[in-house]
């Protein structure tokens, strides 16, 4: 159960990400007040999954996944370029959240 808690935490931070890039510097207030919501949403669910899986390697996912989810969104929804060298070390950071998912035994 941590996992999945852990996984929604990452899809909420891009979520709070999209909508914080959205607020424009809090311009458009309710934008910037949403993505806090969704930011306190997911520490709420942090401080239950740290609890369950290792600090160290629940926040390496948390930040693996979430820089790379964030940077597809960029892509995707706000039309952002990546170099070539960007995509490498976005990638280079999912194999290490993902290698740390599989070799971390449940509890």
């Amino acid at each position: 159960m941590p996992w999945v808690i852990l996984t929604v935490c990452v899809l909420i931070e891009v979520i709070a990400a999209m909508l914080l890039t959205r607020s424009e510097g809090f311009t458009k207030f309710w934008l910037g007040v949403s993505s806090l919501a969704l930011f306190a949403v997911c520490f709420a669910g942090m401080s239950y999954v740290v609890t369950r899986i290792p600090v160290g390697i629940a926040y390496a996912v948390w930040a693996g996944a979430g820089v790379a989810l964030v940077a597809l969104a960029g892509v995707i929804v706000l039309r952002q370029e990546l170099t070539v060298v960007q995509v490498v070390c976005i990638a280079l950071i999912t194999v290490g959240a993902v290698g740390l998912n599989l070799t971390t035994e449940p509890s």
